[in-house]
């Protein structure tokens, strides 16, 4: 089935003044009290929702500290957060409560797999247009080998956060947002092709974009930008052609994430990915530093994959393209 592009909207005439309104829009304020109208006045208007043009920094201490969070959370439950494991649904909890608490409307969608039951974790921010949702997510579950803290702590906690971000700033776009936390992706991407499965026709034509994060802050780190939709992918590259920094496109897990079933149901997709198993070539090393002729992630699936195994300016740079592009696109 041919994709269906995102709909990119042009930024709103005025940029000027929204420019000036943003600092207002993301500090909190307090609402005083309306005063009833006069008799006789007819009620004044609502104030319109004016979105932020562009999206906050998104703090790496924050997305850090989620990350720390995990490593415990696998060390006191058998050093992994896999599937149908006690470290995987305690991390699931610690998503979810502060999800919650930010004021997002959750749900735990559950399944079964290898004779244990799986579940994913959805969270949708209220308002925007229940026909056009926007979804980022990424896979919660570690391999059984270890804590998986770059694959995926690292998309995991990055996704939590700016969706933290969305409810700090009060951002309300046109789109709806949706944000998702997959089970059982070192499986088979079983959670995430359940969720698709589980969606009505007129659910899934309603999903305007997919954003996927597997694995964004690898230690000798590339940064590789999906090529599945081309609108999407120029958001990402636009990103960091900001920051002076070239991409390449991503092959290595080209289909082997959860994008993937979504693609296969006609939903425009994208995402970032820093490297797996693969080499870094001596012309990588040269374009983006570290070290030739070492894996991306020499610790991929390895009981090593713990929070000294991230590369903090990665995570930092690549939490930061993951909001402006849920900015961008849902605005």
């Amino acid at each position: 089935m041919p994709l269906r592009r995102a709909r990119l909207r042009s930024r709103p005439a005025g940029a000027a003044l929204a420019g000036a309104l943003l600092a207002a829009l993301l500090a909190p304020v307090a609402v005083a009290a309306e005063s009833a109208p006069a008799a006789g006045s007819a009620p004044a208007a609502p104030a319109a929702r004016i979105a932020p043009e562009q999206a906050p920094d998104i703090p790496v201490a924050n997305v850090q500290a989620h990350l720390s969070r995990f490593q415990s959370i696998a060390a006191a439950n058998g050093g992994n957060r896999a599937h149908g494991r006690p470290g995987y649904r305690a991390s699931l909890d610690y998503v979810r409560q502060q999800l919650d608490a930010a004021g997002f409307t959750t749900s735990v969608q559950a399944f079964s797999a290898s004779g244990r039951t799986g579940y994913n974790l959805i969270a949708d921010w209220p308002g925007g247009d229940p026909n056009q949702v926007l979804m980022a997510g990424a896979h919660l579950d570690s391999v059984s080998a270890g804590p998986g803290i770059n694959d995926n702590g690292t998309g995991s906690a990055a996704v939590l956060e700016t969706a933290l971000a969305v409810a700090r700033s009060g951002f309300q776009p046109r789109e709806h947002l949706r944000f998702s936390w997959w089970g059982a992706e070192e499986l088979g991407l079983i959670g995430s092709r359940y969720y698709v499965s589980s969606l009505s026709s007129a659910d899934r034509a309603a999903l305007t974009g997919y954003l996927n994060f597997d694995m964004i802050g690898s230690p000798n780190p590339g940064y590789f930008v999906y090529d599945d939709d081309p609108q999407i992918e120029k958001v990402f590259q636009d990103f960091y052609t900001g920051l002076g920094i070239p991409t390449e496109i991503e092959t290595e897990g080209d289909g082997r994430s959860d994008h993937a079933a979504f693609k296969n149901a006609g939903v425009p997709v994208g995402g970032l990915f820093t490297g797996a198993s693969r080499t870094k070539s001596a012309a990588q090393a040269t374009k983006w530093g570290g070290t030739a002729g070492l894996p991306f992630d020499r610790c991929y699936h390895s009981s090593c994959d713990t929070t000294s195994n991230v590369n903090g300016t990665a995570l930092d740079r690549n939490s930061d393209a993951l909001a402006h592009a849920v900015w961008t696109l849902a605005e």
